[in-house]
C-alpha cells in the first residue's frame, strides 16, 4: 500500500522545465571593467555618426565581416571575390566557401533590417538563419490622400474580390485550427524536416527557447555582461553547428538592442585578433574577461576602417568639389567609401556607365585615386586600405 502510494505521489509531481544556469558574477569586482568599454563603445558610436559615414562603414564592416567569420571556421574566402558575388557579377562558379560567406553576409543585413529587439526572438533567429522572411516595417499610408484607381497595391487585400469577406474568415478558422492543435498538445513543425536546415542529433527548438530565456533573464544585467553571457549560452547550447559565425552576431545585436550602438560591431575580427580562444573550462569572470578583450579588439580595428575610411574621403573630396553638377564621379567616391574593392566592370554596373567613363574617372581622382589591389591589367581593383 506504501509502494503505491508513494508511486501516485510520483505520478502527480510536474515535469520541471530545464533552464540554463546563469553565472554568479562578483558585480563589485568586474563594474570597474565594464565603465571604460562601455564608454569606448558610446564615444565610438558618436564618432561614426559625426563622421556621415555610417553607412558606408557598416556596408564595409558586414562584407569584412564575413569573410573573417569564415576564416574562424577555417575557409579562406576572398573579400573580392565576395564583393563581385553580392553584386551578382561572379567571375567563377561560387564556391560551397563563398555561399557561406554570403549567407553570414545576409544574416548581418538582416540583423539590421529591422529595429533592435527584433533579431532576438523567434522570428528575428529565423530570418537571420534563412529560413524565415525578413517582414519590414512598412509606412502607413496617409489618409487624406486620395488612392490611385490604377494603383492595385493602394487599395486593401481582396478589395476587388467578389465576395472580400470570405478570404478574411478563411484565414481566421486557420488560425482558430492552429490554436486548437497547440492546446491540444501537438506540434506545428513537420515529422520530416531537412537535415540540411535542421540537426537531426539536436532538439534545437529546445536550445532556441533556452538561449532567448538567457536573453530575456539578463535584460536587467549591464549590456557587456548580458552579451558576453549570451554569447557563452550560445556555444555551451551548441546553437546551428553549421552556423558557427552566428553567435558573434546575435552577440552584437544584444549591443545593439540594448542602446550602447545603433549599428553592428565587428566581433568577428575582434575575436580573432584577441588571444581568447574559449575552451570549456573558463570560470565566468575569465569567459567575461575574455569577451572584453574580443570587443576591445573589435573597437581598435573599428576606429582604424574608419580612420581609413575619412582620409580618403577627405582626398577625394577635393577632386570632387571641382567637378559639374551631373558628374558621377561623387558617386563613384561612395562607391569607394562602401565596399572594400571596386573593379571596372563593378563600377560600370552600379553607376550605370560604361567601363571607359570609370576609367576615366579613375584617372580624374589622380592622387587621391584608393591603392590598387590587382597589379594585373586584365583584373584591376581599387580599394580603401
Amino acid at each position: 500500500m506504501a509502494f503505491g502510494s508513494r508511486a501516485g505521489e510520483f505520478d502527480e509531481e510536474p515535469l520541471v522545465q530545464r533552464t540554463y544556469a546563469l553565472p554568479e558574477l562578483p558585480w563589485e569586482r568586474i563594474a570597474g571593467r565594464l565603465e571604460p568599454i562601455t564608454i569606448s563603445i558610446l564615444r565610438f558610436d558618436a564618432r561614426l555618426e559625426a563622421s556621415g559615414l555610417a553607412a558606408g562603414w557598416q556596408s564595409r564592416c558586414d562584407m569584412t565581416e564575413a569573410v573573417r567569420a569564415l576564416l574562424l571556421d577555417g575557409h579562406l574566402v576572398d573579400v573580392g571575390d565576395l564583393v563581385l558575388h553580392d553584386a551578382g557579377m561572379d567571375v567563377r562558379h561560387p564556391t560551397h566557401e563563398l555561399t557561406r560567406a554570403a549567407a553570414a553576409l545576409r544574416a548581418r543585413r538582416t540583423a539590421m533590417a529591422r529595429k533592435a529587439p527584433w533579431p532576438l526572438s523567434i522570428d528575428g533567429l529565423a530570418a537571420l538563419r534563412g529560413i524565415g522572411p525578413v517582414a519590414e516595417d512598412k509606412p502607413t499610408r496617409s489618409k487624406c490622400k486620395r488612392p490611385d484607381p490604377e494603383d492595385e497595391e493602394a487599395y486593401p487585400a481582396y478589395a476587388h474580390d467578389a465576395d472580400p469577406w470570405k478570404a478574411h474568415f478563411a484565414e481566421i478558422d486557420a488560425l482558430l485550427e492552429r490554436t486548437g492543435k497547440v492546446l491540444a498538445g501537438e506540434t506545428l513543425i513537420p515529422k520530416s524536416r531537412s537535415h540540411l536546415v535542421y540537426d537531426p542529433d539536436q532538439d534545437e527548438a529546445e536550445a532556441e527557447d533556452l538561449w532567448l530565456d538567457v536573453v530575456k533573464r539578463t535584460s536587467g544585467w549591464p549590456a557587456i555582461a548580458a552579451a558576453a553571457v549570451a554569447w557563452n549560452a550560445w556555444l555551451d547550447l551548441n546553437l546551428y553547428t553549421r552556423l558557427p559565425w552566428l553567435g558573434l552576431i546575435m552577440a552584437a545585436a544584444i549591443l545593439r538592442a540594448r542602446g550602447l550602438t545603433a549599428h553592428l560591431l565587428p566581433l568577428a575580427a575582434g575575436f580573432k585578433q584577441s588571444k581568447f580562444r574559449p575552451q570549456g573550462r573558463e570560470g565566468a569572470v575569465e569567459k567575461l574577461e575574455g569577451f572584453c578583450q574580443v570587443l576591445e579588439e573589435a573597437l581598435a580595428i573599428a576606429h582604424k576602417d574608419l580612420d581609413r575610411l575619412i582620409l580618403a574621403r577627405e582626398l577625394m573630396s577635393r577632386v570632387t568639389a571641382k567637378t559639374r553638377s551631373n558628374s558621377k564621379l561623387p558617386e563613384l567616391v561612395e562607391l569607394f567609401l562602401s565596399r572594400p574593392l571596386v573593379t571596372l566592370p563593378l563600377g560600370a554596373k552600379l553607376l550605370k556607365v560604361t567601363p571607359k567613363a570609370v576609367d576615366l574617372m579613375l584617372a580624374q581622382l589622380g592622387g587621391a585615386l584608393p591603392r590598387e589591389l590587382t597589379g594585373r591589367t586584365r583584373y584591376r581593383a581599387w580599394g580603401i586600405v
